[in-house]
């Protein structure tokens, strides 16, 4: 793919701008610096999102940016546009915040002070949902939807998990009655709904000294705000510092905002169902048997551990 960069350039006024590019999965991002400022320019994966949905990301991040948060902030063409159309790719430039991911997948966290990020972490999540109920949205506002029909319906966001055909019979029946049980209990709860990042996995957490940004609102939409902390949770399980990592991200976010953690371990697990579902269209990139084979553990450990959690308090 050969992206219209010069012309992206253009349209923003910085033509002959300093530009590599860095990144290709949902979007195609390019770091550019300009008169002192650097940006990521970036052209959207096409078919992914259409163009409500695309605009009404930047319009969040503009709204959360200016609220203070640490996102980055969209920056208007010479059109006074957030979203340009070029050769047939929707593009966008947003600031570039500095710093490095949180951590990699499956690599140990190597923070100077582990328990303080994730306090940090926490904190600035409520801080983000606090925001998100502030805001009213613009007419035409729309986002996906990480509800119980996003999460566990006939057509669940990223794929029906139960029909993984990976699966053996055994773990394909466990995570059956898993959707069929959870189904039952989020009908059943009140819980905190509202705008929810939905992605805050350690690639999304930028750590620059002692500030921390939030990045990468593809997914972001509506859902339960225990589904923001149960992904940043889901894949540090294996830090030996797991429990306190988690006790100080929760304590983070519940200096800022209160919200009940009592089903943490079921959004655990909903969490986890989704990359069981999200890897059977990419069963053909490299790597993805074995992410497959890992995310399909964790699901069963996840789900099969809440199943037993229910039964023992059904029977209770």
């Amino acid at each position: 793919m050969t992206d219209p960069v010069e012309k992206a350039l253009a349209l923003w006024g910085m033509t002959g701008a300093s530009c590599d590019f860095v990144a290709g999965r949902e979007n195609r991002v390019y770091k550019v610096m300009h008169e002192g400022a650097t940006y990521a320019l970036r052209f959207k994966r096409p078919g992914y999102r259409d163009l409500s949905e695309l605009t009404s990301e930047l319009d969040w991040l503009a709204e959360m940016a200016r609220a203070g948060l640490g996102v980055p902030a969209p920056r208007p063409s010479r059109k006074g546009k957030l979203l340009e159309s070029i050769d047939g790719h929707y593009a966008d430039l947003i600031t570039w915040l500095g710093g490095s991911p949180l951590g990699r997948s499956r690599e140990p966290l190597t923070l100077g002070s582990p328990l303080r990020t994730f306090t940090d972490l926490g904190a600035e999540m409520a801080r983000l949902h606090l925001a998100c109920d502030s805001w009213t949205a613009p007419e035409g506002f729309t986002r996906c939807h990480w509800d119980a029909e996003g999460l566990l319906g006939d057509a669940p966001l990223w794929g029906r998990f139960w029909e993984n055909p990976t699966l053996d019979a055994p773990t394909a029946a466990m995570l059956r009655d898993f959707r069929s049980q959870a189904a039952r209990a989020l009908a059943a709860l009140e819980l905190d709904t509202g705008l929810i990042h939905a992605d805050l996995v350690r690639e999304n957490v930028m750590i620059d000294g002692t500030d921390l940004y939030l990045i990468d609102f593809d997914d972001g939409g509506y859902g339960y705000r225990l589904f923001d902390v149960a992904t940043a949770l889901l894949k540090n399980r294996a830090e030996p510092n797991y429990p306190a990592l988690k006790q100080a991200l929760l304590d983070g976010y519940l200096s800022i905002r209160p919200l009940d953690m009592s089903h943490l371990d079921l959004f655990l697990a909903l969490r986890a169902v989704t990359y069981v579902g999200w890897i059977v269209p990419r069963m053909g990139e490299p790597g993805s048997s074995t992410r497959n084979t890992r995310f399909i553990k964790d699901a069963r450990d996840l789900c099969g551990a809440w199943l037993a959690q229910s039964a023992a308090h059904q029977g209770g």
